[in-house]
């Protein structure tokens, strides 16, 4: 075990973990945040996406001792524009069925809106490409995304 002092959402938060935990372990467990979600364990399903320094990372596959001193963003502190016209964009299409998988494709389409502000279906399908939703709610993601982008045009 070895104390980690991790940035999340802003705040420092006190960790004590063995260094080879998963990031997600200890954003859940030592820090109490639950919205990032558990899935695959092998980086392969983004339920358990946060940010690192901005940028979306798995963070089941991330071990404690690699963020180092890098701000970790969970849904939780999850607070740009971009987010806030996704989440409204998925709760006025309904897109979550089971919504397990919610909180790490929100996290993907907000970094996605962020880089590109009018994503095609192509941008958004290769973006999103690395989010599986076990109830195929692809159709409206992309929707959601689109209806997103249009929110930030203005």
């Amino acid at each position: 075990m070895a104390a980690f002092a991790l940035k999340i959402n802003g705040q420092t938060r006190q960790v004590d973990v063995d260094p080879n935990t998963p990031l997600l372990w200890a954003i859940r467990d030592g820090a109490g945040l639950m919205g990032t979600k558990y899935g695959c364990g092998v980086a392969q399903c983004g339920a358990c996406t946060v940010y690192v320094d901005g940028q979306p990372m798995r963070s089941c596959s991330l071990p404690v001792w690699a963020v180092g001193s890098s701000e970790v963003t969970t849904i939780e502190g999850l607070d740009s524009k971009e987010a806030k016209a996704v989440q409204a964009a998925w709760a006025a299409l309904d897109v979550p069925q089971c919504g397990y998988c919610q909180s790490g494709q929100v996290m993907s389409a907000a970094a996605l809106l962020n880089l590109n502000p009018k994503p095609s279906d192509d941008d958004i399908d290769l973006a999103m490409n690395g989010n599986i939703c076990r109830c195929a709610t692809y159709v409206r993601i992309r929707a959601a995304i689109h209806s997103a982008a249009k929110t930030l045009e203005g």
